[in-house]
């Protein structure tokens, strides 16, 4: 039989209501009965019901996390995983549990997102993608629901936020190239509706202006989709143009299809390649991928801290943001 808020307060010889007190560290309660009662939990292997506890104090201590359909494909999209894992860590440190749900467009995600709120499941949300006219940013704005995005959004001043400068990141990039005489330079992006997707390619793009450089219309490909087929046939559309000298793409996944579709031409020692997210996979490409490190266990580790933050109140944090350093880790691919 389960152990009782009630055998807790009789083995430490107290009332039910100071047990429960004392579990919610209420300051009232003294040091002397707080460690007989935290004994008396220990001792018996008291877990308290996350229900009760959730109806008593008007939180559940669960917070939310709204996944992009791409990322259903974990044994590839390291990036979510190492992103999952900070979000996971700073919320086990403050006591909070993580409930996940998938959404395959940005009508499903809201579509859950509205299961949570309306349910009252979760105390605060976090959303893994930011979009052009972002509906599900907007719905939890307009019922003032405790949120924050990893991404940077449309309108920064108003919401809170963690990610990298990712257009001085690709700036760095095409920087890194330039210096290395490469001057045909093409660019393959993710979704276009996608707000990383337009700060990197406006990385790209002041770079190459700011270096006399010519951006030419069929060296840029903005990809549907995160994935190796869609960087393969974004390549592909390339060369029926003309061969570029350097390949700048803003993932892994598109990077490696890159490399595929050079491989099958022949002329993988023609052209430099550059990702993004440095997954694990990148080191065992042939040649070794060079790719940009955003870090993606900081931007989740502090995107929960930053939520936490809000929901104990914390003013100062409210509609904040936090930047997370991105690093270019050169291997074969562009040397």
């Amino acid at each position: 039989m389960a152990v009782t808020i009630k055998d807790v307060a009789k083995e430490a010889n107290v009332s039910p209501s100071t047990v429960s007190r004392v579990l919610a560290d209420n300051p009232k309660i003294s040091d002397e009965t707080k460690d007989r009662v935290n004994k008396a939990v220990i001792k018996l292997k008291y877990y308290p019901n996350a229900i009760a506890r959730s109806l008593a104090h008007n939180s559940t201590k669960i917070l939310g996390l709204i996944i992009p359909g791409e990322a259903e494909n974990f044994d590839k999209n390291f990036f979510f995983i190492k992103l999952m894992t900070g979000i996971s860590v700073a919320s086990r440190d403050r006591d909070y549990n993580i409930m996940y749900s998938f959404g395959n467009n940005e009508k499903d995600e809201l579509t859950c997102i509205k299961k949570f709120t309306n349910s009252k499941l979760v105390d605060g949300i976090i959303l893994l993608t930011s979009r052009n006219d972002d509906k599900c940013i907007k719905y939890l704005k307009d019922i003032s629901y405790p949120f924050v995005v990893v991404g940077r959004p449309e309108q920064s001043e108003e919401v809170t936020w963690v990610d990298n400068d990712n257009s001085d990141a690709m700036y760095r990039v095409v920087k890194s190239f330039i210096k290395k005489g490469r001057r045909k330079i093409a660019f393959i992006g993710g979704p276009k509706d996608l707000n990383v997707s337009i700060d990197r390619f406006e990385g790209f793009k002041n770079a190459m202006i700011d270096n006399y450089m010519e951006i030419k219309d069929q060296w840029v490909i903005n990809s549907a989709a995160f994935d190796e087929t869609e960087g393969y046939r974004a390549m592909l559309k390339i060369l029926e143009y003309n061969t570029p000298d350097a390949v700048i793409t803003t993932d892994d996944l598109l990077a490696i299809g890159v490399l595929n579709a050079i491989k099958r031409c022949e002329i993988e020692d023609k052209i430099s390649i550059v990702g993004f997210n440095n997954t694990p996979m990148a080191v065992y490409q042939s040649p070794s991928l060079s790719s940009v490190e955003i870090n993606a266990y900081d931007l989740g580790y502090n995107a929960s801290k930053l939520l936490l933050d809000q929901l104990s109140n914390n003013k100062a944090n409210k509609h904040s943001h936090y930047i997370v350093r991105a690093t270019l880790i050169e291997r074969e691919s562009s040397k």
